[in-house]
């Protein structure tokens, strides 16, 4: 071992609770981002095998081999299969049995009255294989269903909903259905596939209740008999098979629903928590660098001494970042058994909190250990870098001088360089938002933006401090004076400081102010869209739910104190080529409860062969009035229509309207997502919404609301958005405090000749006390305050570039009752970061404080 090593090692021993804070920053960040990881992996792992148990009996699906994909969904529309096929394929030699597979939305209502499920996750109805192989649930308690009205219900949503064997309920289909429960079931061994809910009917009820017409079903699933395999079955039964019909093995066919769970919901879930990692890490770059920096400036005259005996500036340096790598690597080994640790309370905490995930053993993979090793290695070392070289750069001299405190101030070049970043960050991010849309430009932009900030902080910091800290010379009299002369000691240190916390309280207000913009668009939206006076609606985000009975419309548009009823359903074709939703309503009431703006042509002329479209998909698609276009349906039907309006207005219309009667031969399971409902003159909110709550209990009790209700509802996911973005947030949150209660311990150190020196001249305990916990709420209130601003122009950036990348106008809201709430978490949580620090301080001994070199 050579000196350089044990030189380490001793200091490193000598002074190990010095990176007791480094090691904490390092730890929770690898903790975080393995945790995330080994969850995805074992997320994956599990539903592979759910499925996978699930489809076992499956050996081939027989399917329509096109689907319709709309922007903004992965899962496509597929046009069913006549059941007519059963015949064919049990002729196909190698085949030992086949059953249709009759599939739709079917959501339940529990005991309580309330719809079960729907707000997210699918809630899905069919039909109730009979052949136990093929059949992807297992029956668990009672029977199977044997008559018209009788079901099988999944055990997960029996338990939400409150509901046993022989229980009558509601099944909203969407036209409500009365039906009795005859039996439980589970899916590939669990109460049910996640937080997805099940109904199987007999095949007559699923035919009547889920398809346009008998003989029709969504798949066709095939066993093979002994000694055939999945490949074998599935090239025996093509050649049988009608054009536009394939068969795909079983296997497969799990792997299409496994990828269809993993591209909707766990890449995303898995990207979000790595994001949160990243942040959380980035946070803990600068509690590291800035405990090495003081380290380094505190040990000044031992590393100058070193120099004077004859150490070089390699060896120093070397010894420093060998210091550094024994902290990262001790730190990111045990953040990786902490991590393992997270993902083991994160697969128990979720289905206690109503969200189960498949049972199974936690998955942990080569990479997902040696990636967060590598990195909290990596983010350690580069942290701890420049003050190595620094320490290398020690002269002999130093040892001769008094004092080791570290009292750098910002330079000029740091000035003139921080505020050309700033500059070329706002020109980058106006022109990206408001000269020419780019979300590119506005993000290289912002990202400029927060290294200016960065940048500046010492700059700004003596300023800031000065500006916060002057009532506290009122305020507390000497110890207040005292605790802002120590925030401006050294204006790098503060900044670096501050910094850590200033980029988790920016994260947090940039989310805070997007998500109240998203809302404030969503009311801006309602209010100018929709002239209507109630809504009757499905839940607003999410594949969940079965919609609206279509008829309800007409039941509520017979009411006397309605003027207007108009239901909004939806269908998807492809026009000219390319998969588009199409809005499925009467166009005339649309045009009565909708401000559709500037209408080209008359809506009223629609027809069977006429469509509606917006001024914007008009110019993308170069058609005007009297233009023809070709849709082609999910059913393989292709009919030419023709553009008899052009409308302004499409957040809530859509971008194409079709009449029911033009839809209704390509539709499947018929159903609107919304009823907008006008009232008479002289008919009061109140009278009227009670009366369509009457009309609406009748079919499966959907939710009525007011205008106002209906938009804060619409934006409901962003409450749960930023609930989620608040929890991941406090760890950024925490390890940036840790770095300030590090920093102000490692500073009583360097300051404990001065403190004792204090408490001798008369300074009380409770003064001391008071006077560090004060100088740790400057450097929080100078962080929050940068963050609260830096924040709130990154939200106004991202509002601006989604205005600039949608059709849809975007409203910017700066929320300032959030704003504030987080300026004093921010500033109280700084208040706590300095308690300890205090009590380590109030208890130096007087008299070894003075002697102190």
């Amino acid at each position: 071992m050579n000196a350089s090593v044990r030189l380490s090692m001793s200091s490193l021993r000598a002074h190990k609770r010095r990176f007791a804070g480094t090691f904490l920053a390092v730890f929770l960040g690898v903790a975080f981002l393995a945790g995330t990881l080994v969850m995805g992996d074992t997320l994956r792992a599990n539903f592979d095998t759910m499925f996978g148990d699930a489809t076992s009996g499956t050996d081939a699906v027989v399917r329509s081999a096109d689907a319709i994909t709309t922007p903004g969904e992965s899962q496509g529309v597929r046009q069913p299969v006549s059941t007519a096929l059963l015949k064919t394929i049990d002729q196909v030699p190698g085949v030992a049995a086949a059953a249709p597979s009759i599939q739709g939305s079917g959501q339940l209502v529990g005991a309580d009255g309330e719809a079960i499920g729907g707000k997210g996750p699918p809630t899905l109805a069919g039909n109730w294989i009979t052949d136990p192989k093929l059949n992807p649930y297992r029956l668990a308690e009672g029977r199977t269903p044997a008559g018209p009205g009788e079901v099988v219900i999944n055990r997960g949503a029996a338990d939400k909903g409150h509901l046993k064997i022989g229980d009558t309920t509601t099944l909203r289909t969407p036209d409500p259905v009365k039906v009795t429960i005859v039996g439980l079931a589970t899916f590939g061994g669990e109460d049910g596939m996640a937080q997805v809910t099940f109904t199987g009917m007999t095949q007559s009820d699923a035919e009547k209740y889920l398809t346009a017409k008998p003989g029709e079903a969504a798949s066709i699933q095939v066993r093979a008999g002994p000694g055939v395999s999945q490949q074998a079955l599935v090239d025996r039964l093509t050649p049988v098979l009608p054009k536009g019909v394939d068969a795909i093995t079983g296997q497969q066919s799990a792997q299409e629903n496994t990828d269809m769970i993993s591209s909707q919901f766990l890449t995303i879930f898995t990207t979000f928590l790595l994001v949160f990692s990243g942040i959380a890490l980035l946070v803990a770059t600068f509690s590291i660098h800035n405990t090495f920096a003081i380290v380094i400036a505190q040990r000044t005259r031992e590393n100058a001494l070193l120099r004077a005996l004859g150490a070089s500036r390699r060896q120093v340096t070397a010894a420093t970042v060998t210091e550094a790598s024994v902290v990262a690597v001790t730190a990111s080994a045990a953040g990786l058994a902490g991590g393992i640790g997270i993902a083991a309370g994160l697969k128990m905490l979720f289905p206690a909190i109503g969200f189960p995930f498949p049972e199974g053993d936690l998955v942990i993979r080569t990479l997902s250990m040696v990636l967060p090793l590598a990195v909290g290695i990596i983010v350690c070392l580069g942290s701890a870098l420049m003050p190595a070289v620094r320490a290398g750069r020690t002269a002999p001299l130093a040892a001769l001088r008094e004092t080791a405190v570290d009292q750098s101030g910002a330079s000029r070049v740091r000035a003139v360089t921080g505020m050309a970043l700033a500059a070329f960050a706002i020109g980058a991010t106006l022109t990206g938002v408001l000269i020419s849309p780019s979300l590119l430009l506005a993000g290289v932009g912002a990202v400029l933006a927060l290294v200016a900030f960065v940048v500046l902080g010492p700059v700004a910091s003596s300023t800031a401090v000065r500006v916060l800290g002057s009532p506290l010379d009122r305020l507390r009299g000497v110890t207040g004076g005292l605790a802002r002369r120590n925030a401006l000691r050294s204006p790098r240190r503060t900044a670096a400081t501050a910094s850590a916390l200033m980029i988790g309280v920016a994260v947090v207000s940039l989310f805070t102010v997007f998500g109240a913009s998203l809302k404030a668009t969503m009311d801006q939206t309602v209010s100018r869209s929709f002239a209507g006076d109630v809504a009757v609606s499905t839940p607003s985000f999410g594949a969940g739910g079965s919609g609206l009975s279509p008829r309800l419309a007409a039941a509520i548009g017979k009411l006397p104190e309605v003027n207007t009823a108009v239901g909004l359903g939806r269908g998807v074709a492809e026009v000219d080529g390319k998969g588009r939703a199409l809005t499925v309503t009467d166009p005339t009431a649309l045009a009565r409860t909708f401000d559709l703006g500037t209408i080209q042509g008359s809506l009223r002329a629609l027809g069977t062969d006429g469509i509606a479209i917006t001024r914007t998909e008009a110019d993308r698609q170069h058609l005007t009035t009297g233009s023809k276009a070709q849709l082609a349906f999910a059913d393989g039907k292709k009919k030419t229509f023709t553009v008899r309006a052009v409308y302004g207005q499409s957040e809530l219309a859509g971008d194409y309207v079709i009449t029911r009667a033009a839809w209704a031969p390509h539709r499947t399971q018929d159903s609107d997502t919304l009823v907008a409902v006008s009232f008479k003159n002289g008919v009061s909110t109140a009278k009227g919404k009670a009366a369509v709550d009457r009309i609406a209990a009748q079919y499966g009790n959907p939710q009525v609301q007011t205008r106002h209700e209906y938009a804060q509802s619409s934006a409901g996911g962003i409450d749960m958005m930023l609930t989620l973005v608040y929890a991941l947030l406090a760890l950024a949150v925490l390890i940036a405090l840790l770095g300030i209660a590090n920093t102000l311990t490692l500073a009583i150190h360097e300051r404990t000749r001065e403190l004792g020196l204090l408490r001798a001249v008369g300074q009380t305990r409770s003064q001391l006390r008071a006077m560090v916990r004060w100088e740790s709420v400057l450097v929080a209130a100078f962080g929050t305050l940068g963050g609260l601003a830096l924040g709130a122009f990154l939200g106004w950036v991202l509002v601006k570039a989604s205005d600039g990348a949608s059709d849809s106008a975007f409203a910017f809201a700066l929320p300032p009752v959030q704003l504030m709430v987080v300026a004093l978490v921010g500033v109280s949580a700084g208040a706590l970061a300095g308690l300890r620090p205090a009590r380590r301080a109030a208890r130096l001994d007087v008299l070894r404080a003075i002697a102190t070199e």
